[in-house]
């Protein structure tokens, strides 16, 4: 009876101390600089996107069905699947310097992809045209510098650009669900 008890007290607080440890791998230590690291959301992308066999699919020959969009270029996520990735940013902030970094990385890397989802989209990049002037101005403020100062430095810009898209696709549900 008294090992059955003292196993399970030590159960609980094993447990604890494993998922606070899995928390705290999870966020980014306040010495690493984003421009050092590649972003994980980028690694899965890459491998959630590669093929089983590595070869291409093959074309279809299918007509398409009245009222049903068309499947995005091959390699290109839809845009609903890069969206609903961008939306699950809102769970997240700068709460943390190692966090923030993290954070503002993946809200980039996140309008990046979505940049170029709505570009290969069936419906053509003039569907999207107010999404991706955002980003095009985003971009043009960056400059090109990912680094975590300066993602920092336009971080109001960065939010607010996911924040504008989050509005105008909630307009058009058509397009993520």
């Amino acid at each position: 009876m008294i090992n059955l008890r003292a196993r399970h007290t030590l159960g609980a607080p094993t447990l604890l101390v494993a998922l606070a440890s899995l928390l705290l791998s999870c966020s980014g230590s306040p010495g690493t600089n984003s421009s050092d690291v590649e972003s994980p959301v980028g690694d899965v992308r890459t491998t959630a996107s590669a093929s089983a066999t590595g070869q291409p699919p093959a074309p279809s020959t299918a007509e398409p069905t009245p009222g049903v969009t068309a499947e995005p270029t091959p390699g290109v996520e839809k845009v609903r699947d890069v969206f609903a990735r961008l939306q699950a940013t809102y769970n997240d902030g700068c709460t943390t310097p190692g966090n923030c970094e993290y954070f503002l990385g993946r809200v980039l890397d996140e309008l990046s992809s979505l940049d170029e989802s709505m570009k290969a989209d069936p419906q053509g990049p003039g569907h999207f045209k107010e999404p991706l002037a955002w980003i095009a101005k985003l971009r043009a403020e960056l400059g090109g510098d990912r680094s975590f100062e300066n993602l920092k430095k336009h971080q109001a810009l960065l939010t607010g650009t996911r924040d504008r898209i989050n509005t105008w696709m909630q307009g058009h549900p058509e397009d993520y669900r």
